[in-house]
């Protein structure tokens, strides 16, 4: 390879910069290893040598990055003459961050092997359950050698792990995991992913289940779960699927009380997904011997078929003992547009920073869940559009928004926790103003719910009252009343306060955004039944707090009747 040095343009000794963490990137320009990639692009402690088969896409790629570390295109074919190639470029550290490791073939740890061989250390994002298995058979060369072997770097298992650690701080004995990711579905899936699910959709996979090894089938097992961080935009009850990832091998050795591990994926759209739940159905049942065949028709699909939010979520529920009690968690993350596909490579960042500050993992061959901690991910989530949360039953007796917010609860200012700090029965006073759009369609919605008619200073009162958990709202307007029944959602209303005027329900996320709780809209339904979110009344919603006391806006308008009814104003409890 001596000859590959001059094709480059670099000198005999390959241009070695003593000072500067040398990382050989396996697969660096594709979905996985591009992002780790973009995640140390600034870092002038590293130098990254970006590999993959084609040497001009790797310097294109190059091109698209900021200044900082310094960054070399490589050619290089993993299945042929690596350990010549590893010879030439002397890496400190190498990542595989191409896969699909489910079916690396008859010699799978080539690339761990030729890495201890030449006494380098190495990373991996690998996501299979055998592969994250069998790292541990070189453990005992790797500490000879005196070099770290890491497998399963990625949200499966260490994210799910650190997550864990977090939540179950308090709790005696660790009970239950459940866990999935919804990616974007602009987060653009690589075809190595797509491999690896076509490889295992429908076939029988290891799970952890009743406190021992079982089996399921992967993506035909399902559940349906909302993520929303307290305080924060939620997103929509998901659908996701089980997969095959190592968490399930892993965890059980680390929380020996565990009884269950469920992981699923749901990405979205959901059509195109049941799509794929179906087509893994046909081959549990036998109907087709794989979905292997169809990877890059799947591929083309999820990379091309494309609706929705441009939001990508996690989630991690645990369920354990505190102190003999029945105790649960549940922590989310949400991460808006281009930051969630970032999240996968994070912990393999993480590692590789530690590296540059002079501490090493300790060597050894091993899964890295005790090597990433869920601090080491949220340096990184900082400065990003990635928040996280916990979330844990307050209780019934606590009042209905302090429920539905939780920890967010306490962000809120003193004004507004008062006015939904309810209690038996309560009541508020004060002035609003009032306009209504102008229409016919309009003025029969405000006469059909009660909405109150235009004026400036009208006298408002507000009754409040628990009935089962959730908050009956009975408004007057200078003696024009108007009622509704507030209560926490749960199943596809998780996350939400569901306010209902007779056969109308509509769920409420609340927002806690700069010191302003607002009421946003993500879902409602009519006599019982979903309807569509494009059909559905809109307008801005919130309360504030200004000179200590409490006020609030609401706007409601319509697709087909432009505004009903706004009003704001001010309200004292009494």
């Amino acid at each position: 390879m001596s000859q590959a040095g001059g094709a480059h343009g670099w000198p005999a000794e390959n241009g070695r910069h003593d000072s500067a963490l040398r990382v050989l990137i396996l697969g660096g320009y594709g979905t996985f290893g591009g992002r780790l990639v973009e995640l140390l692009a600034s870092d002038d402690r590293f130098e990254l040598l970006i590999a993959g088969r084609s040497e001009a896409r790797a310097a294109a790629f190059i091109r698209s990055l900021p200044p900082g570390a310094e960054k070399r295109p490589v050619a290089l074919d993993r299945d042929h003459g690596f350990s010549e190639t590893l010879a030439f470029l002397r890496p400190d550290v190498v990542v595989d961050a191409t896969g699909p490791f489910q079916v690396y073939g008859a010699e799978p740890y080539r690339v761990v092997e030729a890495c201890l061989a030449q006494g380098i250390s190495y990373v991996d994002l690998a996501d299979g359950s055998d592969f994250v298995a069998g790292i541990g058979r070189f453990d005992i060369t790797a500490r000879q050698r005196g070099v770290f072997l890491l497998s399963g770097v990625s949200s499966f298992p260490v994210l799910t792990a650190a997550v864990v650690r977090r939540l179950a701080t308090d709790m005696d004995t660790v009970m239950s995991v459940t866990a999935g990711i919804a990616p974007s579905p602009y987060a653009g899936i690589g075809l190595n992913v797509i491999r690896a699910i076509a490889s295992y959709a429908g076939q029988p996979v290891g799970i952890w289940w009743g406190g021992a090894a079982s089996t399921a089938h992967a993506f035909t097992e399902t559940m349906k779960a909302a993520v929303a961080p307290p305080g924060h935009l939620p997103v929509r009850e998901t659908l996701f699927a089980l997969v095959d990832v190592p968490d399930n091998r892993v965890l059980p050795r680390y929380w020996p009380g565990l009884r269950s591990v469920w992981i699923g994926v749901g990405p979205t759209p959901a059509l195109l997904f049941r799509g794929l739940i179906g087509l893994a159905w046909l081959v549990r049942l036998g109907l087709l011997p794989s979905l292997s065949p169809l990877a890059r028709l799947l591929h083309w699909a999820c990379n091309t078929i494309r609706w929705g939010e441009n939001r990508g979520a996690m989630f991690v529920r645990v369920g354990g003992v505190r102190n003999g009690t029945a105790a649960e968690r549940s922590w989310h993350m949400i991460a808006e547009g281009g930051d969630g596909p970032m999240v996968p490579s994070m912990a393999a960042a993480a590692i590789l920073r530690r590296c540059v500050a002079g501490v090493r993992p300790p060597a050894g061959a091993r899964n890295a869940i005790e090597d990433v901690s869920l601090d080491d991910y949220e340096a990184i989530f900082r400065g990003r559009r990635i928040v996280t949360g916990v979330r844990e039953p307050p209780g019934q007796d606590a009042p209905l928004y302090r429920r539905v917010l939780g920890p967010a609860w306490d962000a809120l200012p003193p004004a507004i926790r008062a006015m939904h700090t309810v209690g038996g029965e309560s009541r508020a006073e004060g002035v609003a103003d009032i306009e209504n759009g102008d229409g016919l369609i309009a003025r029969l919605v405000r006469r059909a719910f009660g909405f109150p008619k235009a004026g400036r200073a009208v006298p408002v009162t507000v009754h409040f009252k628990t009935r089962d958990g959730g908050e009956v709202w009975d408004r007057s307007f200078a003696g024009q009343s108007m009622s509704s029944v507030q209560d926490e959602g749960c199943g596809g209303w998780s996350g939400l306060v569901v306010e209902r005027f007779g056969p109308l329900a509509f769920g409420l996320a609340p927002v806690v955004e700069r010191g302003r709780l607002r009421l946003i809209l993500r879902r409602w339904s009519a006599f019982g039944l979903w309807m569509p979110l494009w059909l559905a009344p809109y307008g801005e919603a919130h309360e504030a707090e200004e000179d200590g006391r409490f006020r609030f806006q609401v706007e409601i308008a319509h697709p087909l009747t432009g505004l009903i009814v706004r009003y704001r104003g001010w309200l004292a409890p009494l």
